[in-house]
């Protein structure tokens, strides 16, 4: 597995954390953006497994995991986009990229894209969901309330059933046999490691999740003009929304990622994003 180094870049607002793997070469740099409310933690493992053939950059959204965040508080997509645009860079040859993105991510991407379309090359979007204006709102009114540190810890034991419930139900609020999601747990391990990321930033992790809700793909989507993968791993609790996703771009290729539960899977689903990003040059949405 190719080794992932840490960095960070400095940036007017604070310092921005990254993952990196692989050095520059044929193969186009591949940015790789993060689902909330982890990090770049959360791709590490696809960081990794790309990074054998090219140079991969997965940084941590602001406000979560290790990034500082925006001075905003309630920043949108496109400013926290723009923050991660310019904290990359520096650690990118000159010339467009790849942009990888999960959930949130796949919303950061979209926005990069449609405001910096010379920078962007390829797209993969990565089961970003699509929801009624009622759901949205329903959403963005439960579904990542804020949380501070309080001296009896209940904010710790917050964290590990926020981390854990999303697993279980979809939307993790609604704690109803009709919303459980028909999936196993993720490993203890990788419970362990989302809660971790949550409490880095456990005062701020909600402002990128509202944000994203607040970006609205079926809009945002049909816009998009570079070519595109839009995939879901079957391990998503939002897999049943590919047909949905993949609608709003009908010239877009498709496909479902085994997910990254075990090394097999995960070295699989490198592979599928790797065949598009190095396939022949598809036809633009």
């Amino acid at each position: 597995m190719t080794p992932v180094r840490r960095r960070f870049a400095d940036l007017p607002h604070g310092q921005l954390h990254m993952r990196t793997a692989g050095v520059a070469g044929e193969a186009t740099p591949l940015v790789m953006l993060h689902a909330s409310p982890g990090s770049s933690k959360q791709v590490e493992a696809l960081t990794a497994a790309l990074g054998a053939s090219r140079l991969v950059v997965s940084p941590d959204c602001p406000g979560n995991g290790d990034s500082e965040p925006l001075p905003q508080e309630v920043p949108e997509i496109d400013e926290l986009a723009d923050a991660i645009l310019a904290g990359v860079t520096a650690q990118l040859p000159d010339g467009p990229v790849d942009v990888y993105g999960s959930h949130t991510g796949a919303r950061l991407a979209a926005s990069i894209a449609l405001r910096y379309p010379e920078r962007v090359r390829r797209l993969v979007l990565d089961g970003f969901g699509v929801y009624t204006p009622d759901r949205r709102a329903e959403i963005l009114a439960t579904y990542a309330p804020e949380m501070k540190p309080d001296q009896i810890g209940q904010y710790l034991m917050w964290a590990w059933h926020f981390s854990r419930d999303q697993w279980i139900w979809f939307p993790w609020f609604e704690k109803k046999m009709d919303k459980r999601v028909p999936l196993d747990l993720p490993s203890a391990e990788s419970l362990h490691d989302l809660m971790v990321e949550v409490m880095k930033a456990v005062t701020t992790y909600h402002r990128s999740y509202r944000a994203a809700f607040r970006f609205d793909m079926s809009e945002k989507v049909p816009q998009l003009t570079h070519p595109a993968l839009i995939c879901a791993q079957k391990t998503d609790m939002i897999f049943r929304m590919l047909p949905e996703m993949s609608a709003l771009m009908p010239a877009a290729a498709v496909a479902e990622l085994p997910g990254t539960a075990s090394p097999a899977d995960t070295a699989e689903s490198a592979a599928i994003i790797a065949r598009y990003l190095d396939g022949p040059v598809p036809a633009a949405g």
